[in-house]
């Protein structure tokens, strides 16, 4: 069956934020004397796992990590504020693609952090529906972000296709039964992407992906 349907991740892929939330909790939690590395924080990522609980396995009082955590927040959102985050050839890869296809935004980012992102830019309104953190019932690696983009819109998985940047992601792809293209970069490009359709190495080539992909299913 063709493909009618494309679903996106959010972060790393449309935005380049992921830095800035990693570090956004690099800090907070160095503040309580927990060290926490790139790799160990993609690894814990990759399993569905919290940062946070490397501050409660150190012995750290719950509401000391609630209290952290909420100044972790109010720092990303400093971030995405101030820092540049966009990331060049989204805008008329969307724009292209948009014309063939009905497009989601499936992501695990909170609605908060979501609207300060796209106060007035231009890139969510290629899309016809857009999930974050909330309205599933669990996150990724579960499938549950996929399965209820496909339910909105009354799509199949064989009629879509995820476009992600993490194993997490991927993870939720392959379990939601939809394949994945994977568009790297640089934050993430040390995770294991086995099981991914595609490995492309930016936004603009993921056109010419989709026409293989559509070649190959006729």
């Amino acid at each position: 069956m063709p493909t009618r349907f494309l679903l996106w991740h959010h972060d790393g892929v449309l935005v380049d934020t992921e830095r800035w939330y990693f570090e956004a909790t690099r800090s907070t939690l160095a503040a309580l004397g927990v060290e926490l590395s790139k790799e160990r924080y993609l690894a814990l990522m990759a399993r569905g796992q919290s940062s946070w609980d490397l501050a409660r396995e150190a012995g750290i009082a719950e509401q000391a990590v609630r209290a952290a955590r909420e100044r972790r927040d109010a720092l990303y959102q400093e971030h995405l504020r101030t820092q540049a985050i966009e990331i060049e050839g989204v805008e008329p890869v969307l724009a292209e693609l948009g014309t063939r296809y009905r497009m989601a935004i499936i992501t695990t980012a909170r609605r908060a952090d979501f609207d300060i992102i796209h106060p007035d830019r231009s890139v969510v309104r290629h899309f016809e529906l857009v999930l974050t953190l909330g309205d599933y019932p669990r996150a990724k690696p579960h499938p549950d972000p996929y399965l209820a983009g496909l339910a909105r819109f009354g799509a199949g998985p064989n009629e879509a296709v995820v476009l992600e940047d993490s194993a997490r992601g991927l993870a939720a792809a392959r379990a939601a039964g939809i394949p994945c293209i994977i568009i790297r970069n640089e934050f993430t490009a040390s995770q294991d992407f086995t099981g991914a359709w595609r490995l492309v190495e930016s936004i603009r080539e993921v056109p010419a992906a989709l026409q293989a992909m559509q070649a190959q299913t006729r």
